[in-house]
């Protein structure tokens, strides 16, 4: 019974939930800009090469990603999106 209850209190719509990831691969991508920018400046030029010649980069930057866009992270924005809107509703209902 506990996880049913659990699972509704993080049920958001669809929308919502596209809207929360979005957001979260917004920040993710503020936090890591410095890792996005050298392993661009990596990139510049190349082709093929590029998975190779850059591959410390790209494995820096997704480590930083990951840290900000995993499914905790979502879990924790669904929670407090619930809470906000647990905070809207009005009295009477």
């Amino acid at each position: 019974m506990g996880y049913v209850q659990e699972a509704r209190e993080n049920h958001v719509k669809k929308k919502v939930e596209e809207a929360l990831r979005s957001k979260m691969k917004q920040k993710a991508l503020k936090e890591c800009d410095q890792y996005t920018s050298k392993y661009a400046q990596c990139a510049l030029g190349r082709t093929l090469s590029v998975v190779w010649a850059c591959r410390k980069h790209a494995k820096e930057l997704n480590v930083c990603l990951h840290q900000y866009t995993n499914d905790t992270v979502l879990e924790e924005m669904k929670r407090e999106y619930m809470l906000q809107q647990d905070g809207k509703a009005p009295a009477g209902v």
